[in-house]
């Protein structure tokens, strides 16, 4: 399977989704990929540390306390007193509109996308995500990295999130 057309054709349509996705993000929130992704996880998730925050855009804590200085010096985000020496991250009222401007642009790109398909190929599209998703949790093992830049409301509204699915599989 290693040369096969379909692992071939997956290999480009994840890269072309992914250009896309992080195109649309970085430019409507005029910041990095993993500012990007910082904006929406703490969107969902506030007050996280610098370096938990790092770990769920998957930076490095130094990485992760530049990538918060630059958000800062966007007005996108402000550090507060956390627990014990730890600074806590919080977006600012900016942040939360760059956060919800991001996941916006992010959607639209998606749905532009999925519009090429009909309800039939979409929900058939839906079910073999489910089971690739599952798979590739397997090998992240980390559901906040992998899910970094979901709309978290889309994945689970009449629905159950397949990422956390498999996570909770996995804790049983």
């Amino acid at each position: 399977m290693h040369g096969s057309r379909t692992a071939n054709l997956l290999g480009a349509a994840a890269l072309a989704v992914s250009d896309l996705v992080l195109t649309s993000v970085t430019r409507v929130s005029q910041v990095s990929p993993s500012g990007a992704a910082a904006l929406v996880v703490l969107s969902a998730t506030p007050d996280l540390s610098v370096t938990e925050l790092g770990r769920r855009v998957g930076l490095t804590q130094s990485a992760a306390a530049r990538m918060v200085e630059s958000l800062e010096g966007k007005n996108l985000a402000q550090r507060k007193r956390g627990a014990g020496r730890e600074r806590a991250v919080a977006l600012t009222s900016e942040g939360q509109r760059a956060a919800r401007a991001a996941l916006g642009a992010r959607g639209d790109g998606l749905a532009s996308l999925l519009a090429a398909l009909d309800d039939e190929e979409r929900e058939a599209l839906a079910g073999v995500l489910d089971k690739l998703l599952a798979r590739i949790y397997q090998d992240v093992r980390d559901s906040e990295l992998l899910c970094r830049l979901c709309d978290r409301r889309a994945c689970t509204t009449d629905a159950v999130c397949p990422v956390g699915n498999a996570e909770r599989a996995t804790e049983k």
